[in-house]
């Protein structure tokens, strides 16, 4: 059967795409090996946050006495929040398939390969091969958790992102290597349960790409509830032999041995990009990713590529607006390409970070004479009144055009509130107009409003 479009792979790029290619009138199909949503929906963003969720409701019980509450004889039952976790999955998973039927999507489930003449090569769970053609190709194949030839992975004593999902019973002792979003999302739901949690970070700060003040006020959050943070440290080894394992960590003080049940490699992922027909087919790849324009055409006509397999940030919705910037370009609209510079990050950890646009540091860097505003939420009514008084909203300003270079926050909720951030940067605000617009009161958002004023000298509440 002839497409005008396929895409291969069904993650938040590739199911994302294939409906807005179908909105168009293209005909569409997708190929998926596993499970309809991909990583994420099935094994990464969407589970996680119902782990997340079920650790937060027992923070609240094992603080309930802050708010007047007693509770007694109650208990974590890690089995059922996994269970719980896993049927979040499912329901996700299942509702993509609804949204393929409804905009009338061929589904092909087996592993496909992309082969010249701009073909797709799909072999079935039976081993049998079906070539299916198209007019345009969209690889969205996504990626893996990234091994380490010191760290490897067995999946008992030293797992990836994937087993720390399913885990058989609770252990009693964690290192977690790596402190990006990954590594302190898992630390924070583990040390929630009641395990005793480590975390190694070869950079000199936890979250590496987020604002200094930011890493540092979760480093500290994350010591005050038990956490032991080692930075500027690296796990040279892991002695799996016998019951546990025994993680030699180098510091700069020299090195130091860690006994634990488990040991989660958090340092990464990697593009999916081996196998799946790229030198036959001629297509350009460079350190792991392959090479696309703005429109995400890869060097051979009609094949293009978006998400983790494409340089720039490996996050879900970066997918979705890559995927459907290509297809309305496929389908001749005039789509804008997309401002990497205006891309928001979220950490689900508690408390949660979220962050847009450049960090003070970048800011200085790049030249800009800037102008900073924070505000923290131990000045807020509303975080006051929750009980969630750590953290903060910072805003850097262009000193001289009054331009919102970036917006940083640490604190309960916050990932719901950097959308507004990036609306602003996207309408191109100034501090003086986000100071007048006017914030309800008592939110969490208003502290986005007193930032900026304390930016300029015109905070009230502080």
């Amino acid at each position: 059967m002839n497409y005008d479009v396929i895409v291969l792979g069904s993650g938040p790029g590739g199911y994302v795409t294939a409906i807005r290619a179908s909105q168009l009138g293209l005909k569409t199909a997708v190929i998926e090996k596993e499970s309809l949503g991909g990583v994420c929906l099935n094994w990464g963003c969407i589970p996680t946050k119902a782990l997340l969720k079920s650790a937060n409701v027992y923070d609240y019980i094992n603080h309930a006495e802050d708010y007047g509450i007693q509770v007694s004889n109650f208990k974590a039952d890690f089995t059922s929040v996994v269970k719980r976790s896993r049927g979040v999955a499912e329901k996700m998973s299942g509702g993509v398939q609804f949204l393929m039927k409804k905009n009338k999507i061929d589904v092909i489930m087996g592993t496909g390969k992309v082969i010249p003449g701009k073909q797709i090569e799909v072999t079935d769970e039976k081993g049998e091969t079906t070539n299916y053609s198209a007019k345009n190709i969209i690889i969205a194949t996504g990626a893996k958790s990234r091994q380490l030839p010191n760290l490897p992975q067995d999946g008992k004593n030293i797992i990836g992102y994937r087993d720390a999902m399913v885990l058989p019973k609770l252990p009693k002792k964690m290192v977690v290597v790596g402190s990006g979003a990954i590594g302190v999302e898992f630390a924070y739901f583990y040390n929630a349960m009641g395990v005793e949690v480590t975390v190694v970070e070869f950079l000199p700060n936890i979250v590496p790409v987020e604002d200094e003040e930011v890493s540092k006020q979760l480093e500290r959050t994350f010591k005050k509830n038990g956490i032991k943070i080692m930075t500027n440290s690296s796990v040279e080894s892991v002695e799996t032999e016998g019951k546990g394992c025994k993680v030699t960590v180098k510091t700069k003080k020299g090195e130091e041995k860690i006994d634990c049940d488990v040991v989660l490699s958090a340092v990464g992922i990697e593009s999916n990009i081996s196998n799946i027909g790229l030198e036959e087919t001629g297509i350009a790849t460079d350190n792991g990713k392959i090479i696309v324009n703005e429109y995400y055409e890869t060097n051979i006509t009609g094949y293009y590529a978006i998400g983790d397999v494409v340089p720039g940030p490996a996050l879900a919705h970066v997918a979705s607006a890559e995927g459907i910037t290509c297809v309305e370009k496929i389908a001749g609209l005039n789509p804008e390409p997309i401002d990497y510079g205006n891309i928001p990050g979220c950490t689900y950890c508690s408390p949660e970070v979220a962050s847009v646009g450049m960090t003070e540091k970048a800011a200085k860097e790049a030249g800009h004479d800037i102008k900073v505003g924070k505000f923290p939420f131990s000045a807020s009514g509303k975080a006051s009144a929750s009980g969630h008084n750590d953290g903060f909203v910072k805003l850097i300003f262009d000193s001289k055009y009054g331009e919102l270079l970036g917006g940083h926050m640490i604190g309960a909720n916050v990932t719901e509130m950097i959308a507004e951030i990036v609306a602003l940067k996207k309408l191109e605000t100034t501090g003086h107009e986000l100071i007048k617009t006017v914030h309800p009161h008592p939110t969490m958002s208003e502290a986005v409003m007193e930032a900026a004023a304390a930016a300029y000298d015109e905070v009230i509440h502080m």
